[in-house]
Parts: structure tokens; C-alpha cells; sequence
């Protein structure tokens, strides 16, 4: 029965899964890799006991409920990340020019993308891999927000300016997440 004035969210913890508390910090250790994250805040507490870990609040206000809510889903991302991982597939879409797409290091590089005569570029996160299949590029990462960045990234990187995008629907877009 819940006790009035906390605010509780429960996560079960897989069996391949070890989640550790270290001051602020969260590690979740899985077959796929290691995730850490600090968690900071005056009146929320994360507790680990056994195969749960327990997100609670004592007397909220309305910002720390959903705070609650909020970092309850970043640990159970954690915990699919180093479990299943995180996928994003975008497409090459392109009808002027032939685009050539390539990884060079961290950097995604996109190469006469409609006819400019210097390539593009979009930063690729630590801990992220990028394949290109002819027009699909598959990002995947154990940290949803790093593979989501780096899509933004690549995505943000072909933006259209001073054309009309109906017309100039050139670019690279995400088709599908997971």
C-alpha cells in the first residue's frame, strides 16, 4: 500500500544485469557493456536492493514528480541498452546531385550534396558505430542518448537553406528507430 506523500517508482533489474549504486552515480554492467550516469538532485533518491532499484521522492511538488518519472526511464533505458542496445536506420534520399556518404574516424562525411564543392560533416559520439549500406546507414550504441544524438547530428547535417524543400527534398533522414 502506498504511503501518502512519497511518490515510488520500481524497476526490475534482468538477471544479466548488475545495477550498483556509488554516491551518485549509477553503473549498469550487461552482456553488451558498461553505462554510467550521475544522478543529482536535494530530494530524490535512488535506491538498489537485490533485483530492484527503487526511484522515490518524500512530499513532491509537481517538478519532482515527474522527475521521478523521468530518471526511472533513463535507468530502464540503461538497462536495455546493455541488454538489447539501441538501433537507428536513416536513408539517403537524393535527386540532383550523387551523394557519397563515408566514415572517417568520428566524423560522418557527405560529399557533394547537391553539387557544393566542400563536404558536410556530422560528429559521431563516443561509443556509437555507424554502417553504411549503400543508401542505409544503421547507427547503434548501448546509450540511447548518444545514438540519438549522433542521428541528429548526421540528419542536421544535410538541412536544406536558401531552396525550396519541396522541391529539394535531398537529404538524410531517420526511417526507423528500435
Amino acid at each position: 500500500m502506498p504511503v501518502a506523500g512519497i511518490i515510488r517508482k520500481d524497476i526490475t533489474v534482468p538477471p544479466e544485469v548488475k545495477v550498483e549504486k556509488s554516491g551518485d552515480e549509477i553503473i549498469v554492467s550487461g552482456p553488451k557493456g558498461d553505462l554510467r550516469r550521475q544522478f543529482i538532485h536535494p530530494k530524490l533518491q535512488i535506491e538498489v536492493k537485490g533485483d530492484k532499484v527503487s526511484v522515490y521522492c518524500e512530499f513532491p511538488r509537481k517538478e519532482e514528480k515527474a522527475l521521478v518519472g523521468t530518471w526511472a526511464a533513463h535507468i530502464n533505458n540503461m538497462i536495455k541498452g546493455v541488454t538489447e542496445g539501441f538501433e537507428y536506420h536513416m536513408k539517403l534520399v537524393y535527386s540532383h546531385f550523387p551523394v557519397k556518404i563515408s566514415v572517417k574516424g568520428d566524423t560522418f562525411v557527405i560529399e557533394n550534396f547537391l553539387g557544393e564543392k566542400k563536404p558536410r560533416t556530422a560528429k559521431i559520439l563516443d561509443g556509437v558505430k555507424v554502417n553504411i549500406d549503400k543508401d542505409i546507414v544503421k547507427i547503434s550504441s548501448i546509450d540511447k542518448e548518444k545514438a540519438g544524438q549522433t542521428a541528429a547530428n548526421i540528419e542536421r547535417a544535410t538541412k536544406i537553406k536558401g531552396y525550396d524543400i519541396r522541391v529539394f527534398q535531398d537529404g538524410i533522414y531517420i526511417i526507423k528507430k528500435g
